[in-house]
């Protein structure tokens, strides 16, 4: 058994009172240095894994952040900033137009400072309601197929909104729920129009739906995150999607197109608001300037696809395409009345609910 001398046990004592005194030190300085966290409500998927991995981490790295993403629909993060608007766990939140115009309307965002390059950058159409919110990315719902099935079964591509309802594709359908997509909400208004709807009369939809595009519906989702890997276990033949999904899906080696129906696509822009109320305005604001600046931008399009409200991205090769193809596609787009459809939506929502699942 080894013996301690008095200057052995000295010199221990005089390590461990240096260890000590360091760490104190350190812990002292902890909170200066602490990294401080943004938490992020937006789609999970495909939009996560992207922000995630490359549009998040320069601004990381520049202001010794971490960004927490809260994955969800847009109606599940609107309805958790809502829960606790008094005190919001979110900082910034991504929502569907449309859902955001509601957000708004609760008071549940504050106004973007936008830097100036950026203000004289982005698309006037990006500014929302005084830049209560802004577009991070501009979008088109339409119909989306499993190419290979459509092969296998000699089937041609779809070529409009009424193709929805074609028997063939019954048990091939897939489609998101009204109340919690915004997708799901196009493609019905879609086809409540083909029936001489409207947005103040969806009764002609209601009316139509069980005997045409519901006797094929296979299954009804609630978001559309798992949809490329239903392509792929070939439970989905065809449903509502976006051109950008159906590009980023196409990159990692899945089986799906886009098809823009003869009727024409919908308008779709994906929009961010910092949440009123919460923490760390001043560095969250600092994050809506950098998802919209030129860099970022073209990040989001060359990592999948989206179409950047930024006028100074242009794109090479693959991503330059991908800007044409859109712009082609908003030749025929089609702009809901979203005033009238957040005002009826919550009707809707109920008769869907008892109706239709």
């Amino acid at each position: 058994m080894k013996k301690w001398t008095y200057q052995s046990l000295s010199g221990r004592q005089s390590l461990i009172a240096t260890f000590v005194t360091g760490a104190l030190l350190a812990g002292a300085a902890m909170p200066a240095a602490a990294e401080t966290t943004l938490y992020v409500g937006m789609n999970g998927g495909t939009m996560q894994k992207m922000y995630e991995q490359y549009v998040f981490p320069p601004f990381e790295k520049a202001n010794n952040v971490k960004i927490m993403v809260i994955p969800g629909t847009s109606s599940d993060v609107l309805a958790k900033v809502r829960a606790s608007k008094e005190n919001p766990q979110m900082n910034l939140m991504f929502l569907d137009d449309g859902l955001m115009y509601r957000a708004i309307k609760m008071g549940l965002c504050t106004q973007t400072h936008l830097d100036q390059d950026i203000d004289q950058q982005i698309y006037k159409s990006a500014h929302i309601k005084g830049d209560m919110a802004t577009a991070v990315s501009i979008g088109l719902t339409g119909i989306g197929y499993n190419t290979k099935m459509f092969k296998e079964n000699g089937w041609a591509a779809p070529t409009s909104w009424n193709d929805l309802a074609d028997p063939k594709y019954k048990g091939k359908l897939i489609f998101q729920s009204l109340p919690s997509s915004t997708f799901g909400l196009h493609a019905f208004l879609m086809f409540n129009r083909l029936h001489n709807g409207t947005e103040d009369n969806v009764n002609p939809g209601f009316k139509a739906w069980p005997d045409t595009v519901g006797k094929d519906v296979k299954v009804y989702i609630a978001g559309s995150s798992k949809l490329s890997e239903m392509v792929q276990t070939n439970e989905a033949g065809i449903f509502p999607i976006t051109p950008t999904l159906v590009s980023a899906w196409k990159a990692k080696g899945v089986d799906v197109a886009y098809a823009n129906p003869k009727e024409g696509s919908v308008t779709l822009f994906y929009t961010q608001c910092v949440v009123n109320n919460s923490k760390n305005q001043e560095l969250t604001q600092k994050l809506t300037n950098w998802v919209l600046s030129e860099k970022a931008q073209a990040l989001a399009l060359k990592h999948a696809a989206y179409i950047p409200v930024n006028s100074k991205v242009k794109g090479t090769g693959i991503e330059k395409q991908e800007l044409e193809k859109s712009a082609e596609y908003m030749k025929t787009a089609v702009t809901l009345d979203w005033d009238k459809i957040n005002h009826n939506r919550p009707t809707w929502n109920k008769r869907w609910n008892r109706e239709v699942e």
